[in-house]
This record gives C-alpha cells, structure tokens and sequence, in this order.
C-alpha cells in the first residue's frame, strides 16, 4: 500500500500520519510507502520520504505523481481567513493546486482512492434550521467557493474513473493544538485552549453564535474511514457532510467550566470583530448527515467529550 499524504506539515496532516504509522496498515494492508508533502518543512523522526513542494507550480504535481499511489489524503490548502485576506493565493493554492494534483494522479497507472478535505464552507445563508444532504451550494466567502470548485473536479474525475474520490465537509475541528492559525474559525479553539492553558483568550462574536465541531481525533477517524469505504456505497454524489456536535460558544464556555472551573472562563475576553463575525455569520449552524451517518462515520455526543480528546491527545505537559 502506497499512501501520500499532501499538507502534510499541518495540524490534521502531522496527527494522520501518526496515527497511519502507528497503525502499519489501512484498508485491510500493510502500509509500505507513506510520502509526506508540503510546501513547508515537516517535522519527520520516521523515515518517511518527505516532499517539500508547491502543487500549484506547473511540473510539480506530476512529480509527485509519478511514485504511483493507491490512497492520496489531500489536505493541503489556504485557510478561510487568509484565502478571504488574499484572492489570488486563495486560488492558486485551492484551487490551481488541487487541480493539477488530479491531472496528475489521473495520468498515472493506478487509478488511487483520493480522499479530499472540503468544508462546511461550501454552503451559504439564508439556511434551514437543519441543513439537510442535498442542500444547494452557494458558498459566500473565497474559500467556500474553492473548496466547492474542488468538490466539483473530485465527483467529475471521478466519474470519469481517473481517480476513486471521496470528498469530506469537515465542520470546525476544535480543539487545535499549538498555535492560533490563520482561519477565521480559530477562536473557537482558542477560547478552549488558552484557558485551559491558563492565558487569556479573545472572544471575537457573540456568546450565542452557533457552530458545528467535531475533535481532531474525530477528524483523523473521518480520513481513515474516507479511504476505507467501498465507493459502491457511495455513489455517484462523491461529496459528504460529516456528522458534527452543533453548539452555542456559550455551550462551549459551559462545558470549559465544567473542566476547568470558573476562573479559567474569566480568561476570556469579549473583543467584538466585525470582520470575523461577518465570515462566521455566513456560516451552516446545524446539519442533518444521514448519507454520512448511514456510511459510518461518527462524532462526539457533547462539548465536553471533546475537551476530553484535547487533555488526552494534546494538552502541553509542564
């Protein structure tokens, strides 16, 4: 089994492939190749092949490619924050590079089981209570419209039999690890996580703003499952909404104190932004996953489970 995993230097990226190379083997096999590639550096004590390399840079795909795979994770790309902030990196990197990666991968040999991180991002108000299966695309940031751009190549691809996609609409995954990033949902890590930390924390909308989460732990199983599945099952809609905990940022903050008491909530500082609050309110609240449920896949039942999986699977030692 030949495994690439590309945006292998970011938070999903570094968790997946410790848990691949924990495991040794997926989808039934051994687990003989896992190349790891990024534009940035990565971090690796393995002795996994890996690529530092821009997939948007024309030949750079190809190279990749010609390795031959039989599952690819593509998890590379631009966060919502910054592909709003910057149109034409955006683009170039969610767009430009996933689709030269597919050209690649479907003018190989294999025909490889490609599992595709898209977003919750793809859907756009006015919203249902409950945003059903088939609920239309109409994405109001950049970002959303890439990553449904995206999902568009990986069904038609697809299709066509160049490649065995599987496509994940991955709700908001809190709580990350490490340092805040660029996308414009990270506050809802970080009103967790510095806290938990004991630092203090901005809070940038709304304690009644309502969101869907699931944990990384959660995330990596999405992943796993995705290049498990039979397609068959699947279809010809290759894209899926995954299951996800809906709550308020209030919900979030109650299930913080529950942890972690209350002068660990009093590290968090309402700081209204405009700016991020527009992005957020374009945002799905709440979603009905049947296809998913049905193929699956599972998360967390209450904020609290995952508060949990940060304390076990990343909270700092001291």
């Amino acid at each position: 089994m030949r495994v690439l995993i590309t945006g292998a230097a970011g938070m999903l990226g570094r968790k997946l492939t410790a848990r691949l190379t924990s495991a040794g083997v997926l989808a039934g096999g051994p687990i003989d190749q896992l190349d790891l590639a990024d534009i940035a550096a990565i971090a690796d004590e393995v002795g996994h092949r890996t690529i530092e390399v821009d997939l948007a840079e024309p030949g750079a795909a190809e190279r990749i490619a010609a390795s031959g795979y039989d599952v690819v994770f593509h998890l590379a790309g631009v966060v919502s924050g910054e592909a709003e902030a910057d149109l034409t990196k955006g683009y170039r990197v969610n767009l430009d590079g996933t689709r030269r990666l597919f050209d690649a991968l479907a003018a190989a040999d294999a025909i490889p089981r490609v599992v595709f991180t898209s977003s919750i991002a793809v859907f756009g108000a006015p919203f249902p209570d409950i945003i059903p299966d088939d609920f239309h695309l109409t994405p109001l940031t950049s970002y959303g419209t890439q990553k449904a751009m995206g999902e568009g190549l990986l069904a038609d691809y697809s299709r066509r039999g160049l490649i065995d996609g599987i496509g994940i609409r991955l709700p908001t995954i809190t709580v990350r690890p490490g340092s805040p990033n660029a996308a414009a949902s990270g506050f809802f890590s970080g009103i967790v996580r510095e806290p938990l930390a004991g630092t203090a924390a901005t809070l940038p909308v709304p304690r009644s703003v309502r969101h869907p989460h699931a944990s990384p732990r959660t995330a990596v199983d999405y992943l796993i499952h995705a290049a498990e599945l039979d397609t068959a099952a699947v279809g010809p809609r290759r894209n899926l909404t995954m299951p996800s905990l809906s709550v308020t940022v209030q919900e979030q903050i109650d299930a913080l104190e529950r942890v972690a008491g209350p002068a660990a909530v009093d590290l968090i500082e309402e700081r209204p932004d405009p700016a991020v609050a527009t992005i957020v309110s374009g945002w799905p609240e709440r979603f009905a996953t049947d296809r998913a449920d049905a193929l699956g896949f599972r998360c967390e039942r209450t904020y609290d489970e995952i508060i949990a999986c940060y304390l076990e699977d990343d909270r700092p030692r001291s």
